[in-house]
């Protein structure tokens, strides 16, 4: 096969394999398509080349110096991409006389140091079209990113539009970057359901959507609240209406229950207590969820059920215990990624490893028995020691891991629930979106 160093990747998500786009010279060059990982030979990111020297002289380039001198002293990574990074990467001329330069920085939404990075550009001498990556794929232009309110932004399933930020629309937006991260092993994602026969992406997202008013509700009645028994039934009734609300627009199916419950807990202590200390917001968290509800009847689930049977500590016992796995093992991981210069996908990714090394996932347990559950802590474990998903070495281990979970049909969705209250969190700490 003929090498092809002009292969850009796609804002997409394919099964076994990465979305690229293969152009020439020419706009109209242009082909869409996919490779196997093991094809690539390099990979080289917009920061990467903004190092590149340019072949030829171009009034981009020089704005691209200008752009990057500015961007770095706000602290913000920033890198070519269109036809000047195209042209550094290949060498083949893309830029004609009236080229634009366009930009991207990694920032959140709102970062101060937009502002005067925009007002900067704006008098550069070629116009600068500038665009913002944040979260996982998701990116915005300048002008969308900096004006508040609502956000129009790019994803791998096409344009979104995000709300303003709340906490409650951000409990939302945690379901739904949850359920979109990819890969997750044997977990619905960008590429298929995984081992669930009866979930979709499609599901999970209309069923995110269908919580907002469940957890704007849930914040309303913890805001300024005792925390006593009547609040704890009052989140409960709250919490039950929702998963009625859930079931209805997902025809029966169990999409976020588990989720209903622990970022309820979280949203309520946020509410509650005006913190955005994730530790201090999973203590408060673990003193509702050990009130006592006296309207909440049997609970009679495949999670509780298998709590029961296996003697483990399951969702409730998670969430009595302070959220161990979310602040002592996935927001350490999340953290350390990141200042590693891990992308924000891989970030997300080991951090849901390092919960599911060590959780008794009940979801596990009722698909697949003790023997599924050994073999997912196993399998986390190999990934991670082999230097996580972003690892050539890590991904076969997430491959095997991935594909003894598929054979068992054993999908780790308390560990998912677990990963969304952690991006819950960090999202809350952070006051911006995930």
């Amino acid at each position: 096969m003929q090498r092809a160093p002009w292969a850009t990747v796609r804002r997409a998500h394919v099964r076994n394999g990465v979305a690229i786009g293969v152009r020439g010279a020419g706009r109209e060059q242009r082909f869409a398509s996919v490779i196997r990982e093991e094809e690539i030979e390099q990979l080289v990111t917009p920061e990467m080349l903004a190092e590149h020297e340019p072949a030829r002289n171009h009034g981009a380039f020089d704005t691209l110096r200008m752009v990057v001198r500015e961007a770095r002293a706000r602290g913000l990574a920033v890198g070519p991409i269109g036809a000047a990074g195209f042209e550094l990467a290949t060498g083949i001329a893309a830029l004609h006389d009236g080229s634009d330069l366009d930009v991207l920085v990694r920032a959140q939404p709102m970062d101060a140091a937009l502002h005067s990075f925009a007002r900067t550009v704006a008098d550069l001498p070629i116009r600068v079209d500038v665009e913002v990556a944040f979260a996982d794929d998701y990116g915005a232009a300048l002008g969308e990113a900096l004006r508040g309110g609502e956000l129009l932004v790019k994803t791998p399933g096409g344009p979104r539009v995000l709300p303003r930020f709340s906490p409650a629309q951000a409990a939302v937006q945690v379901l739904i970057a949850e359920a979109e991260l990819t890969p997750k092993p044997a977990l619905v994602d960008r590429r298929g359901s995984g081992a669930h026969a009866d979930l979709s992406l499609e599901l999970l997202l209309r069923s995110a959507e269908t919580l907002g008013e469940t957890f704007e509700s849930v914040e309303i009645a913890a805001r300024g609240a005792s925390l006593d028994s009547t609040l704890r039934e009052r989140l409960g009734a709250i919490g039950r209406d929702g998963e009625r609300a859930m079931l209805r627009a997902t025809g029966g199916v169990n999409t976020h229950r588990g989720a209903i419950w622990s970022l309820g807990l979280l949203l309520a202590a946020h509410a509650n207590t005006g913190s955005c200390d994730p530790r201090a917001l999973a203590r408060t968290a673990a003193v509702i969820a050990g009130l006592p509800d006296s309207s909440r009847g049997v609970i009679d689930s495949h999670g509780e059920r298998a709590r029961t049977r296996y003697g483990v500590r399951g969702a409730m016992g998670e969430a009595q215990a302070g959220f161990p796995h979310v602040v002592e093992r996935a927001l350490p991981a999340l953290r350390r990624a990141r200042e590693r210069g891990a992308s924000e996908a891989v970030a997300r990714a080991d951090a849901l490893l390092h919960i599911m090394r060590t959780l008794d996932d009940t979801c596990v347990l009722h698909r697949g028995g003790d023997a599924a559950l050994r073999a997912m802590q196993a399998g986390a474990a190999s990934v991670l020691d082999a230097g996580g998903i972003g690892e050539a070495g890590g991904r076969r281990a997430f491959e095997a891991l991935e594909a003894d979970l598929l054979a068992r049909r054993a999908s780790p969705g308390g560990a998912a629930d677990l990963l969304a209250a952690t991006l819950f969190l960090d999202s809350i700490e952070r006051s911006t979106w995930v």
